[in-house]
This record gives structure tokens, sequence and C-alpha cells, in this order.
């Protein structure tokens, strides 16, 4: 039965990190549709017919991949499993879309706005300038910040528990950014009533995403700050993002250089594979420009 292959698949997936809230449902149907059909291995018409029966293009397209990928993975033990073929629905993946990256003055509006935060005497203006201080200090994703605990400061920086990929991680601190923390802590040690979340609500709860992200919203109006190249729009992770491609530019010459620059960038931002680190190579001109540059030396022997 398909199921059970199927099953050990999302458990091998599961256990090197992927996220499979999504696939395991749509696998887990097809399996079923297979069954039905009496099938014990992938057949690629079986895996069209049921992708087809999704509701939109882009659905049909992303049924078929997810199959595609299992079917990449049972094949190498049993070669009677069929591989279906790609773009059979005629829709093509759309490449993610350059990231907004914000000039220093922004990040400095939007810390200023965040100091203006109400209520009065609240702890909430301190919050969300820190909050936003440390995105752009450290390349944080808002769900790894928001989920730190006031245990989690360590005399070596942040320990980031069970981050997206589910690996901890140590993420050390600049003087500055140590400054920072340290006045925003002072007034957080006063709320006793409060959780052990270094950024709390009001309430004293959790900040929950949602509160972030439209705290985060009515900053940017309020700050002026305006849609970037390409129609790139701010967004919250766009601290993540302009700090994952200042480091990019800080890349060395030489091609062992690069290389181990680029795999350190990707370490220390969690990423799980080196593809979600060179995409922030396409978000600036000068960014390319420069890499390109650095290669095209590597290339003619001017460089070492």
């Amino acid at each position: 039965m398909l199921i059970k292959a199927v099953e050990s698949y999302i458990e091998i997936r599961r256990a090197a990190g992927y996220g499979m809230r999504r696939v395991e449902p749509m696998l887990r149907s097809f399996a079923d549709f297979a069954a039905k059909h009496r099938q014990v291995h992938v057949v690629a018409n079986t895996a069209i017919e049921w992708a087809s029966r999704a509701s939109s293009p882009i659905q049909r397209d992303l049924r078929l991949e997810t199959v595609i990928r299992f079917a990449r993975y049972i094949r190498a033990e049993d070669s009677r499993h069929e591989i279906p073929p790609h773009g059979v629905f005629g829709h093509q993946s759309q490449r993610r879309p350059v990231p907004f990256i914000f000039s220093p003055e922004e990040i400095r509006k939007l810390v200023v706005e965040a100091l203006h935060l109400g209520p009065p005497n609240s702890l909430r203006p301190y919050t969300y300038s820190t909050l936003f201080s440390l995105l752009t200090a450290t390349g944080l994703r808002i769900s790894e910040a928001s989920g730190l605990r006031l245990h989690d400061i360590t005399a070596d920086g942040l320990l980031i528990r069970e981050t997206k990929f589910h690996k901890s991680r140590l993420i050390p601190l600049h003087e500055t950014a140590e400054a920072g923390l340290a006045r925003y802590l002072a007034r957080r040690r006063l709320l006793t009533h409060a959780e052990d979340y270094l950024f709390v609500s009001l309430r004293g709860h959790k900040l929950c995403y949602e509160a972030v992200w439209e705290t985060f919203n009515s900053l940017v109006r309020a700050a002026g700050i305006q849609n970037g190249s390409r129609h790139a729009k701010p967004h919250i992770h766009s601290f993540r993002h302009t700090f994952a491609v200042r480091a990019l530019e800080a890349c060395p010459n030489g091609s062992k250089r690069i290389a181990e620059h680029i795999l350190a960038v990707s370490t220390y931002m969690g990423h799980s594979s080196l593809a979600s680190t060179y995409w922030y190579l396409e978000a600036t001109p000068s960014l390319m420009n420069d890499i390109a540059e650095a290669w095209q030396l590597i290339l003619e022997g001017g460089a070492r």
C-alpha cells in the first residue's frame, strides 16, 4: 500500500526539519485515491487525475509537484513507481519576489515612531522599538524574537530554541545590541505579573503575530516609508531580509572565502538550504554586480 511509503517519506522529511503540515494531508489524499484504483505504486496518469480535481491551476500544479517529489523518493527503492511529468497544468511557479530592503534612515524612523506609541507610561513603546532594533541587529525571524523568554538571554548571546526547522542555535550580540537590550530589560523586569517572554503585550502575554503586524503597518505609514524597487512592499520580515543583504554585501573576494561567507550567513540565519540564502543576491543590483565582479576576477586569475 502506498500509505506506508507516504508515512515513511513524511517521517524522514520531518526528521530533516521540513514542515509537513500542508504536504502530509495531500499525500495521504493521493494514497487513498490510488488505493481506490487498487494501485500500490505511483502511476503518472492517476497522479494527474488526482491533481486535476483541485480547484485552481495553482493548486493542481502544487498537488502534482508534491507527488513528483514523493515519487522521486520512493522510486529509488522500487523502479516500478512512475514519476509524473512537470507542467501538465500549464502553471509556472512564480519566483520569490525581490525583498524590500530598509535603508538605515528608514529603520531609524521606524524605531523613533515606535517610541511614540501609547498608552502613556506603558512598556509598549519600548517593546516595539527594542523589538525592531533587535530584528535589525540579528536578522531573527519574528517568530523567533517573539518566542524569546527571559532565560534565553545568556552571556554568550540569544538562545533560539526549536526554530522554523526544529534546530536550536546561539545568536551572538554586538555590544550596542547588548546595551539596548539591557536598557529594555531594566523596564521589562518591573512587570512582575507578566509571562516570562521577553516581549509582552499590555496584558503581559506573549506578543501575537497579528498585533505585531498591525503595529508595524501603522508605523510604516507614520514614518512615510514607500514601496521599494519592483513594487516590493515593507514587511515585518524586511528586517531579516535587510540583515541578510547587508551581511552578503560584506562578502570578501576569493572563491573559497565567498563560499565560506555565504555558508556562514546561511548557518547563522538558520536557513534550511543555501537556496534560501542565494535568494538575497537578487535584492539589490549593486550586490549582484559586486558578486559578479568578484567571480570574474577569480575566473581571470585576478583573485585568490
